[in-house]
């Protein structure tokens, strides 16, 4: 069959249709497929740890690190996330225990919790003193505590000097018309020793002198101290008694030394007293002392308190509470003491931020002003509305730490060396996280400690071959000092002790991995006064020891830099320079 030229044109043309529309439908469908089978790889399940998130395994397990159980890993883009925070996912963040809050302000009112006494009101203590000296017939005042009145008769005395000077006044007033101003002064005499006009009426219509004179009491009151029994001497003046009045006393609240600048004469204090539970009571300072109690280093803030009913007794046991504006202008924020993380250098928290990409948090410097109560002031640092992390704190920045992020311990950020490096002694903990290791205090198990015994066995066993200068000693123990330290077990550290922990062990490994490559004594010496900073820092951690131990203190090792060592003894024996100067150093703390 002949084809015309128009025919021949429209079956090449139908054919280069059908060739186009298969290379798309079936190209299209390959490209699909790849497409799948690429976001199939993606969204492959990823495992890692909550604590160290450097870990990635594609299936369950624990992690070789701490051992903890590894959870899944959300994934998502990262793209903005900022590369100094640390991601966490929500599984993450549940099984570390991070909490978060929004930073609010506060009224800057500082609470200050008190505790005090009643106390005699020493404006009405007085001294109750015979006017004429003698001795006591009879006491009408037996113990104390008991009841005065002003006007009522305390006791009786006998005195020779008084009977001499009533024969003087009768002998006066028979002469009294022609020496009346000898008989007014007898009279003045007598008066002087409080003899009332009544008696001396009474002496001289008698005409005899009397053998015993009454001593009345001058206030009224409770006896608070007694001083004479019956029989006694007196002289003219002595105190027979003291008299309280307790009509009004004195609430005597203790106020440490720290306190004192936020606690003012004329602060109210509200107050409960054990003795009448349910009621308050409030009321406002009248004085503060002047001086502290050089022992106790407190002073007393004193409120007057009226006592007509005399319900209040001295020595009631009182607790109460002082409120103090402590922020200046406008209200401040504040956050909870648990969101923040110090070295004593700096204070840190962690800003959490959300994004498409997911959660992250960031370490952000911040100042701090007054504590209170459970918050803090922030000076600067924080705004309102921010969101921070209140728990799991220190999760986050051991997570951050080992991913290389900046940490409290690393500022800066950076990763932390896990493996060999021989290019120079890199692991040398500074200055600052020596500081910070050793003011991080927690308390760990029995079973802990005795997991601690054998590396501290070892480290000491090192410290003694250093001493006599024993090279190979010093080798094959910092080899089993490393075999101890692969045996403890972490799980037994539990809470925030395992974190610490785990920042001790790394930096050990990290020491030790050069440690097992040195040649020569000289350096065995460098490596071990890195290994002793983490071991004090330890100790102070932890306290596992049962024994004092005591850290002392080279000033010319580590090239006149000083350094220091952990030992059993109170003795110095220098394993920086070992015979040569084996004296060389000081006992600088003893860790009971």
């Amino acid at each position: 069959m002949i084809l015309d030229k128009k025919t021949k044109i429209s079956l090449i043309a139908t054919l280069f249709i059908g060739l186009l529309l298969g290379a798309l439908l079936f190209g299209g469908s390959a490209n699909e497929k790849e497409k799948i089978a690429t976001e199939t790889v993606t969204k492959e399940q990823i495992w890692t740890c909550s604590m160290h998130p450097q870990i990635r395994r594609n299936e369950p397990g624990a992690c070789p690190i701490c051992g903890m159980d590894l959870i899944p890993l959300e994934t998502s883009g990262s793209g903005d996330i900022d590369p100094n925070a640390i991601s966490m996912s929500e599984s993450a963040m549940i099984i570390a225990g991070v909490s978060t809050i929004k930073v609010g302000s506060s009224d800057g009112i500082k609470e200050i919790a008190l505790n005090g006494k009643v106390e005699v009101n020493e404006k009405g203590v007085y001294s109750q003193s015979s006017h004429i000296p003698g001795r006591i017939e009879k006491i009408l005042v037996t113990f104390t505590g008991e009841y005065v009145r002003k006007g009522q008769v305390v006791a009786y005395v006998y005195s020779p000097e008084l009977a001499s000077a009533q024969q003087e006044l009768l002998e006066a007033y028979s002469v009294k018309d022609i020496q009346p101003q000898l008989f007014e002064a007898v009279k003045q005499k007598l008066k002087n020793w409080k003899v009332s006009e009544t008696s001396i009426k009474t002496i001289l219509k008698s005409g005899k002198a009397q053998d015993r004179f009454a001593i009345t009491a001058d206030v009224s009151g409770y006896v608070v101290k007694k001083n004479v029994e019956l029989g006694d001497y007196v002289q003219r003046g002595q105190t027979l008694y003291e008299v309280a009045d307790l009509s009004t006393v004195w609430v005597l609240f203790e106020i440490y030394e720290t306190e004192l600048n936020w606690i003012k004469k004329g602060d109210k204090i509200n107050y409960t007293i054990a003795s009448f539970p349910g009621e308050s009571f409030s009321g406002t300072i009248s004085f503060i002392d002047p001086f502290i109690n050089p022992n106790s280093r407190i002073a007393k803030a004193r409120i007057e308190v009226s006592n007509s009913n005399f319900r209040l007794k001295p020595e009631m046991f009182v607790s109460g509470t002082a409120k103090s504006k402590v922020a200046t202008g406008k209200s401040s924020l504040s956050v909870p003491k648990s969101a923040v993380m110090w070295t004593g250098k700096r204070s840190i928290v962690y800003i959490k931020n959300e994004a498409e990409s997911g959660i992250s948090f960031k370490l952000r410097e911040v100042t701090l002003g007054p504590l209170l109560g459970d918050n803090y002031l922030i000076e600067e640092g924080l705004e309102a509305g921010e969101e921070i992390a209140v728990n799991g704190t220190f999760n986050i920045d051991a997570a951050a730490q080992l991913a290389g992020k900046p940490s409290m311990m690393n500022i800066e950020g950076g990763k932390v060396n896990t493996g060999h490096d021989h290019g120079g002694m890199k692991g040398t903990m500074s200055n600052e996280k020596q500081a910070t290791l050793q003011t991080i205090k927690t308390t760990i198990s029995t079973d802990a400690k005795t997991s601690l015994q054998p590396l501290y066995k070892d480290y000491f066993e090192l410290k003694d071959a250093l001493t006599k200068d024993d090279f190979n000693l010093a080798k094959n123990t910092i080899s089993k000092f490393e075999n101890s330290l692969n045996k403890i077990n972490m799980n037994l550290f539990k809470g925030d002790a395992h974190k610490i922990w785990m920042n001790y062990q790394t930096e050990l490994k990290n020491n030790i991995l050069h440690a097992v490559h040195i040649k020569d004594i000289k350096e065995m010496r460098k490596s071990f006064e890195r290994i002793s900073n983490v071991m004090i820092a330890m100790t102070k951690s932890f306290k596992p020891l049962k024994e004092s131990s005591y850290i002392q203190f080279c000033p010319m090792a580590n090239s006149d830099k000083g350094a220091n060592w952990l030992s059993k003894e109170n003795k110095v024996v220098n394993p920086y320079f070992g015979a040569s100067m084996s004296k060389c150093g000081e006992v600088k703390q003893a860790i009971k």
